[in-house]
Order: structure tokens, then sequence, then C-alpha cells
């Protein structure tokens, strides 16, 4: 969601400049600065903004600089005089250009006559503006690109890790066996052995991750087919991710295997990285 956009638009007797930016943002956040001669045109910047980039908090930012002789800002003559008048009244032979100074401040001293907005200019603008979100949807897209290429290599290496999972799980369940065994023999009592294994079993049924194995192999292929999705999936990625972690999880909590622990905690921290990059994501 973040990224940057800039345009500038140089008209006969005014310099008008046009920034977007945005950062993170559950939902989409517009905070438009401009001249309030063009405040009867907000609304319509911000559906314009809102129909491109979706989701983010987003700076919007239209500058002025008047480049020719023509200016808004008239000094009310008949204002100052009066003013520089009464000063005169107050401090008798007074320096004229310190009143002067001090008359300018005064309140109505300047006026800023409003201008209307020129059709033909606003068109020009509203070119401007577009081009600017054109920018800052380019430089998301390319923040995405990169985006997707290390999601990509972080769910390669989380099945890569189910891989090992899943080859260590017979070896898992002999080594829960032996304990057992271990732990009955060294109580040197003579032991039904049809209960024992009945016992076994069901001990062993307790610590089975065939379906979490299963469930978690299908969230990683549906994150990335969801990531090559046309559409935005920023939310609906956060939610699969979820998934993953709480099969994760499971697994971990039921292996009650040192070298498969191991790799569930390489495990979470992909799955940590993902969550932390996914709050990019549109």
């Amino acid at each position: 969601m973040t990224g940057y956009g800039k345009s500038v638009l140089q008209l006969p007797n005014k310099k008008i400049s046009i920034e977007l930016k945005s950062l993170n943002s559950k939902n989409l956040d517009v905070n438009a600065r401009m001249p309030s001669m063009y405040r009867a045109k907000e609304l319509d910047i911000r559906k314009a903004i809102a129909k491109h980039l979706v989701r983010g908090k987003v700076d919007f930012s239209l500058f002025v600089e008047i480049t020719g002789e023509d200016t808004s800002s008239k000094i009310n003559k008949t204002v100052v005089q009066e003013y520089i008048k009464q000063l005169k009244d107050v401090v008798d032979g007074g320096d004229t250009t310190e009143m002067l100074k001090m008359a300018i401040r005064l309140p109505d001293a300047v006026t800023t006559e409003r201008d209307d907005i020129n059709e033909e200019e606003w068109n020009l603008i509203v070119k401007a503006i577009d081009d600017a979100i054109a920018k800052i949807v380019t430089y998301r897209e390319d923040e995405g690109a990169i985006l997707k290429q290390d999601f990509t290599s972080r769910i390669d290496t989380l099945n890569s890790l189910l891989k090992d999972v899943i080859t260590m799980d017979p070896e898992r369940i002999e080594g829960v066996r032996a304990r057992l065994e271990k732990g009955v023999a060294d109580i040197k009592e003579k032991v039904d052995e049809n209960r024992f294994e009945q016992e076994l079993i069901y001990y062993i049924e307790k610590f089975d991750i065939t379906e979490e194995k299963v469930r978690l192999d299908n969230h990683l292929e549906y994150f990335i087919k969801t990531l090559n999705s046309d559409d935005s999936n920023g939310k609906k990625l956060g939610f699969i991710s979820q998934e993953i972690g709480r099969e994760i999880n499971t697994i971990g909590s039921k292996s009650n295997y040192a070298p498969m622990q191991k790799l569930v905690v390489q495990m979470k921290d992909e799955l940590e990285k993902i969550k932390e990059q996914l709050l990019n994501v549109l």
C-alpha cells in the first residue's frame, strides 16, 4: 500500500504541484490539502483516489505557486491609510515606514479575492491528478512484485519444512512407542499385552498429525493460488495465513518430539515474516 506519485502542471501564470503519498491502513483514509478555491472539487478528487487506490492512508496535496503578475491578494489602501493615521495620533512624529509595517499586519489590511475555478484550467488539473495517481499505482505495483517474490520464496520454504515433517513423522511415532515400552519395562511389572497395545494405540492417536499435515498443505497451495490471482487480496491472504498458523501450532503441540519441534519453530519464523509483509498488501 505504500507509494508516492507527483505531477507538476505549468500554467501561464501559476505552477500547480500535485503529490500523493500512501501508507498502510486497514481501510482508505484520504487527507486532502489544497487552496480554498479548489475545495468545491474535493469530493471529485476523493472519488478518483478511491477508485484506484482502494486502501491505505493517503495524503493528497495540491500546491499553487503564482508565477505571473496576477495575484488574488490585494492591499486595502483605504484601511491601511486609516491605520497609519490612527498610529500617528498615538505616536506623534513616528517613523512612517515602521507604521506601515505595523498597519499591514492588522486585520483587513490585505484582502484575498476568491477566484472562480476556470473549467478549462480544472480539466488540465484533473489530467495532472490522474497522472499522479497513475504514478503511485505504478509505484505500488513495483513494490508488490517484490513482495510477491518474497511470499513465494517463504511459502516454498514452508512446503519444504512440511515435507521434512512428513518424512520425520514415522520416526516420531516409533520414538513415542519406544518411550512408552521402556517406561512400562522400567516399572518391572507384568502387563496385559492386549490391553497395553490398546492403550498404546489410543495414546499414539492423540499425537497423530495426519489431518494437520493435509490441511497445512492445502492452505499453502491456496495461499499461492490467491497470491497469483488478478484481484487485490491482502485481507484474504491474511485470513489464510491465520489458518496456516493454526495448523503449525497444532503440529507443534502434538509433536512431542524435539527434532520436529525445531522444524515447527522454523515454520513459525517464516510465517511471522509473511504476516509482517502482508500488512503492506492491498
